[in-house]
């Protein structure tokens, strides 16, 4: 209700729990890049499917109820398509999120599927409104995980639901930062719905198209 003027950032960023369930995914992208650097895939370890961690089955691990429940939901239907919505950049991320090199935060790190990861992206673009309060610019390609719609974005810390979604599950996940604003008024969402009712339509028309 404060709205941005006075709210932070963080406010909603972490549950009660401390927990940000946006990064409280298993990271299976270490194991798959070690596997890979010892020869390892596709022989002795899957590149897809790549099963959970057992550490992070524990039930002392540092994991969400809502992310056991979202895991779960993933392992029970066949996503093939998924957006996660958020707000406070203009911005479309996809995997991976995570970077190879662990101290190396710009690091391009596309998957096998980048050219279809950048089409999914690129489709949110055409409808996507300038926010107010800023200045539009091209579009363009950074990091090698994300589309920019307005701003730069980082890469998103290990252990994203981007990442685990397209490691776990096979499902094609991306990340769209709708708006400059991250709390929008109650009297500002019918206008932000406008602004990207084609874009989210034209995302989820994807889902019926073959390789």
């Amino acid at each position: 209700r404060q709205g941005s003027e006075l709210a932070g950032w963080a406010m909603g960023r972490w549950t009660y729990e401390g927990i940000d369930l946006n990064h409280n995914f298993a990271d299976l992208n270490t194991a798959l890049w070690d596997a890979e650097d010892n020869d390892l895939v596709p022989h002795e370890f899957p590149n897809h499917y790549i099963p959970i961690p057992e550490y992070y089955t524990f039930a002392n691990a540092t994991v969400a109820p809502e992310t056991r429940a979202v895991i779960a939901w993933m392992q029970r239907y066949p996503f093939v398509l998924s957006a996660n919505l958020h707000g406070g950049e203009l911005v479309v991320t996809y995997p991976f999120d995570m970077s190879r090199t662990y101290w190396k935060a710009q690091e391009l790190t596309p998957t096998p599927d980048d050219g279809v990861f950048r089409w999914l992206a690129t489709g949110h673009i055409p409808t996507a409104c300038p926010q107010k309060g800023q200045n539009s610019r091209s579009p363009g390609f950074q990091q090698g995980c994300s589309v920019t719609l307005l701003s730069l974005c980082p890469l998103l810390p290990p252990a994203g639901m981007n990442d685990f979604s397209y490691l776990h599950t096979n499902c094609f996940e991306i990340t769209v930062e709708l708006s400059c604003d991250k709390f929008p008024h109650a009297s500002e969402l019918p206008a932000e719905w406008e602004n990207n009712r084609e874009s989210l339509l034209l995302f989820m028309e994807q889902v019926g198209h073959g390789l």
